[in-house]
């Protein structure tokens, strides 16, 4: 075995015990899965449930902008059963991991083992949701790539069907990812995890609004569970406000 190839692995590894399987990237937890269930219980279940803003005749097209395990392609399977999902992943060690342990080829979805950079920039069908999870670095130093907020969001933008939502996942970007959603959509979520730093943004149309997004995930049989964790708060230009 060669020195470069022991690294890899130990980079790029997964992670059992009773709860489930962590992958584990560079130090940072990026999937979790559980057999039983598509739900993940933590931030996972918060990228995926701006779906349920969506009317069920326009969850069609999905794309998901840093797969990892597929947690997210998980649940957004499970909740449009008839969508088309593309998930872009940079690593190919990630995706072989996800194949091997997370059942990733159950999820019948479009794997491209790119830069989501230029996945934005050469794509041209429309999505009614893009889900952007997207991070780079190691352990407690992971941020965002240099290319997001900008260019990236104002490339996801344009890729939206008319009524599309757009999803960010945020850390200590999380001010200027507001600003940059914010300044282009009439409708801003600001979705909390309860033991997370994250921050997820949901922009979308002017109907977008947090009481009736935890409603739907209240009343939804996989996400139901999750309520309890995530905190939804409407953040437009003329204020905010959390609903727990």
């Amino acid at each position: 075995m060669s020195r470069s190839s022991k690294e890899k692995r130990e980079r790029v590894r997964v992670q059992v015990d009773r709860f489930g399987k962590r992958l584990i990237v560079d130090e940072t937890f990026a999937s979790f899965y559980r057999p039983e269930t598509p739900a993940t219980g933590c931030v996972w279940d918060a990228l995926a449930a701006p779906i349920l803003a969506l009317a069920p005749e326009r969850r069609r097209r999905v794309l998901l902008l840093g797969l990892g395990g597929g947690s997210v392609a998980r649940l957004v399977r499970a909740l449009a059963p008839e969508a088309d999902l593309v998930g872009v992943e940079l690593d190919a060690e990630v995706v072989r991991l996800a194949r091997a342990h997370f059942g990733l080829d159950d999820l019948d979805l479009e794997v491209r083992v790119e830069d989501a950079l230029a996945v934005l920039r050469g794509e041209t069908r429309r999505f009614d949701l893009v889900v952007e999870d997207v991070f780079v670095g190691r352990g407690d130093a992971v941020h965002k790539p240099d290319w997001l907020p900008h260019p990236g969001l104002d490339l996801a933008a344009g890729l939206l069907a008319p009524g599309g939502l757009l999803v960010s996942n945020a850390l200590d970007e999380a001010p200027s990812v507001a600003a940059a959603l914010n300044s282009r959509f009439p409708g801003l979520l600001r979705i909390e995890v309860d033991e997370y730093d994250n921050r997820i943004f949901v922009a979308g149309p002017a109907t977008l609004d947090a009481r009736g997004l935890r409603a739907a995930v209240v009343a939804d049989p996989i996400l139901s569970d999750s309520a309890r964790i995530l905190r939804f708060r409407d953040w437009r230009r003329t204020g905010s406000r959390t609903v727990g």
